[in-house]
């Protein structure tokens, strides 16, 4: 099944991390595209009341998660939140866009029944800390989806090669941290990877849910 993206001409380039395009782009956009395709696979088929994309970037996704919530939520540290919400807005999505950290977010406790992140938490300096603050604004059954890239030089070859771009400049040596941390604050329901069956995944997908 096709998924519904916000389409290029509409992307608003919201830092010098967010290459949305890509998703869009022959061979690279085909394996950008599967971290969402990730999450749709952990979604439930009956939309939920209210859903949150954490790191929503210029908010590409917003069109495919506007099928799985009756409301749309996103939270970013950019300050382009006017400008993604009015792209979206002229494609039909309404979405509540703030400012703010993963680590702080403007929430009360239990107010989503999911979460979503999109290689996000490469880019988060605390990885423990941002994902005990999306397990605080979950409801007690709600869960998160967090997708995070490979960590090997093979894959980080690839990018510079399609890209040019450098997975060292860019995430350091956190992504080793991402699901060590992921796992320890919340309950690791359900993983996914692409691809499978290889054992060295370019993207994995974790559904976790709050711990008792």
């Amino acid at each position: 099944m096709a998924l519904e993206l916000l389409p290029p001409e509409a992307l608003v380039r919201t830092s010098e991390v967010d290459h949305a395009a890509w998703n869009f782009e022959g061979i690279l956009g085909y394996v950008s595209q599967q971290r969402f395709r990730l999450v749709t696979s952990l979604l439930p088929r009956t939309p939920v009341a209210r859903l949150i994309e954490v790191g929503y970037g210029s908010g590409v996704f917003f069109p495919e998660l506007a099928k799985h919530a009756t409301e749309l939520f996103g939270a970013d540290v950019h300050p382009h939140y006017a400008e993604v919400r009015e792209a979206l807005a002229r494609a039909g999505v309404a979405a509540t866009l703030v400012q703010a950290p993963a680590e702080t977010l403007p929430f009360e406790d239990g107010f989503f029944d999911i979460a979503v992140a999109v290689s996000t938490f490469e880019f988060v300096t605390d990885a423990a800390k941002a994902i005990l603050e999306i397990a605080r604004v979950l409801k007690p059954d709600g869960y998160a989806i967090v997708v995070t890239p490979g960590d090997t030089p093979l894959l980080d070859m690839a990018l510079r090669i399609f890209t040019g771009e450098s997975a060292e400049k860019d995430f350091g040596e956190r992504r080793s941290l991402i699901v060590p941390a992921l796992v320890r604050e919340m309950k690791l329901e359900r993983s996914k990877w692409f691809p499978a069956p290889w054992p060295v995944p370019v993207y994995r997908a974790l559904q976790l849910s709050r711990r008792s």
